[in-house]
Formats: structure tokens, sequence, C-alpha cells
């Protein structure tokens, strides 16, 4: 094949209950289906590489591959899992393991920063939201990200962190009409700290809110998040050469 084939993706998702993939050409298109298995327990390193093995084995034709990670990502170096198994992460080289068990070109980052190089307009400074099993942040200023800032994790109330106040367990705990109270305080709070000119919602949860959004707040969708990851390879124009994801021992 030619040593100069497109860029084509396989962009990974990696979630609290599934890992999701699929992969983009060039400009960000799908060029297969979604296919998902569910985030094996222990979610630690080496279950998760294994899951994304057996994912990655019902793709072909891809020559790079871009992973969004529920923690802080550093260098494709995770610093931090807060929901997965924590300890096990930490200083973890995932991006290095999958070029390993793989054999492609790999980049990690954050989800919710892949999310965001996803679906952002690229004008101004954009703050991006991730609704899921936590509570996910990506800053971006006409279309480069930021320094990732684990919002997440920083104190909501005196007693509960984001995650803990908005995330999965407290919607299930607090029912739908307590959540969305506790959104709009949320909100309100993002557009004081970052004084952002457009926000994005995206996530499992988006959809459960039910008042009124700003002009400037939009809700995206997880397959628009999972496009970012062919933002990750934007400064190579061309990939090297293709190899049928069939040769992945």
């Amino acid at each position: 094949m030619s040593n100069t084939a497109q860029l084509r993706v396989l962009s990974i998702d990696i979630g609290g209950s599934n890992i999701k993939a699929t992969v983009l050409d060039d400009k960000g298109a799908l060029l297969m289906e979604y296919k998902k298995v569910e985030t094996p327990q222990p979610a630690d390193p080496a279950n998760v590489v294994i899951a994304i093995k057996k994912l990655s084995s019902q793709f072909s034709g891809f020559n790079k591959i871009s992973v969004g990670f529920p923690g802080y990502v550093r260098d494709s170096i995770v610093k931090t899992a807060p929901n997965l198994d924590n300890a096990a992460w930490v200083n973890f080289d995932l991006g290095k393991k999958l070029e390993e068990v793989l054999g492609f070109d790999t980049r990690v980052v954050n989800d919710a920063d892949m999310a965001g190089l996803g679906v952002v307009a690229g004008k101004g400074l954009e703050l991006v939201l991730t609704l899921g099993t936590g509570f996910g942040t990506a800053l971006l200023l006409n279309g480069k990200l930021l320094p990732h800032l684990e919002v997440g994790q920083s104190p909501a109330t005196k007693t509960k962190s984001y995650d803990k106040f908005i995330g999965e367990a407290a919607f299930e705990k607090e029912g739908k009409r307590k959540w969305n109270t506790r959104m709009k305080k949320v909100l309100n709070n993002m557009q004081t700290l970052f004084n952002y000119d457009y926000l994005y919602i995206g996530g499992g949860n988006s959809r459960e809110l039910t008042f009124k959004l700003d002009k400037n707040i939009k809700l995206v969708t997880n397959q628009d998040g999972i496009k970012g990851g062919v933002r990750l390879w934007s400064d190579e124009l061309t990939a090297t050469k293709v190899v049928p994801s069939s040769t992945i021992k």
C-alpha cells in the first residue's frame, strides 16, 4: 500500500459503563458504525487494554489511534482515573501500552478534551461539559485546547465535589427534578468561573436537562464528541502505511 495513505483514525471513548469506538476519515466523518464493549470490572489497566484490543479487532483500515480517557492525562500518561480503578492507573502510560499491543501510533487525552475538539466552532473561549458517570470539562480558545482542569474533582459544595454533586450517582439518588435544580446552580457557577463565549453540553445525562438554556449553550451528542479523535492528529495531513487490524495479535 501507499506510504502516503490518508489519515484514518480509530477513535476510542473510555467510559465508566462502556468503551466505544469508530473509524474516522481526515475530516472527522465516520467510516464505520459505532461499536462498544462493556467497561470491565475491575476497570484496571490490564482489563481495559484487553477490552480495547477486543473492540479494535472489529475495525480495519485505520492508521492512528485516539483515546478519550475519563481522568487527568498528560502526554498520553494517565495521572488520575476517579471513575475507574483509580490507584491502578496512576502514571500508567496508556498511549505507549496501546502502541505496543495494537501496533499503531496512539494519542490519549482526557475524554472531555477529545469531545471538545469534536464539537467546538473554534471561535473565542468555548467550554465543554460532559454529564455522565462524572462531570467532565474542557476549555478551548479559538479551537486550541487549554490546559486541562479537573473541575469535577473540585468542590461544588462544602461536602461534595462536582462529580458527587451532579454525577450519575447523584442523579439516581436525588431524582431528575432536584438534579436539574443543581444543574442550574452548576451552569451559573461555570459562567462566573470561565466567562465563556459558548458552552456545549454532552454526555448521557445531557438529555435529562429540563430547563431552558441560554442562547449561547448547545446540546451535543457523544457521536459529535468522538469526532475529536481525528483533530488530535491535525498536525499530520498524511499518515504512515495502513495496516489492516486483522494483523493485530
